[in-house]
């Protein structure tokens, strides 16, 4: 093999290198390829735009200990996990709220939203303290390794650590749940883009 083909596949392995850790671009909001959560690395799993009637809503990306395509197999893993939002209007955060509180209820029957009353009333509580959510807000939702989720509003905490460690996967399923709230969303995060 020649020096020059040699350095070419060279050239050609840094630059797929390079592009393989840049940022990912959703509806102007930059999301990096590696987030950190209680000192464990996470990767971009996805990103993509929540639409509604037409409108953009928000950019949001899922951020997991490793690459996963199938929603039952992130719903399953105990591990850290990081849900990055950014609305890209200005929200009230009892709107937010609400469109979670939605989300729930349209994947979980009666029994398990009941289980899950405590832990959804802490975070809505918590939402509702922050009162507007101006565009480019960044709206953190965390699993911690204990299983306990965190909200971050522009990386202040708000409200203690919610320790139900069922809450994460039912706040996931509003995104990846049979009935997701934004169809090509769900695709979204479940397409790795490296």
């Amino acid at each position: 093999m020649s020096i020059r083909i040699l350095r070419s596949l060279i050239v050609a392995a840094l630059l797929s290198a390079s592009l393989a850790q840049a940022a990912v671009k959703v509806g102007n909001v930059e999301f990096a390829p590696q987030q950190t959560v209680q000192q464990r690395t996470l990767e971009l799993n996805g990103a993509g735009l929540r639409t509604r009637l037409g409108f953009k809503v928000y950019a949001m990306g899922l951020y997991l200990r490793a690459p996963l395509a199938e929603a039952g197999a992130i719903l399953a893993d105990k591990g850290e996990k990081r849900i990055r939002i950014v609305p890209i209007r200005d929200l009230e955060a009892k709107q937010f709220g609400d469109a979670l509180q939605t989300g729930l209820e349209k994947n979980h029957d009666d029994a398990a939203l009941a289980a899950l009353k405590p832990a959804t009333d802490a975070l809505l509580g918590a939402l509702a303290a922050v009162g507007e959510v101006k565009a480019g807000t960044e709206i953190v939702l965390d699993r911690l390794g204990n299983g306990a989720t965190r909200l971050l509003v522009d990386t202040k905490q708000q409200g203690e650590d919610i320790a139900d460690a069922a809450f994460y996967p039912a706040l996931l399923r509003i995104w990846l749940g049979e009935r997701p709230a934004d169809s090509e969303l769900r695709e979204a995060l479940l397409k790795n883009p490296q």
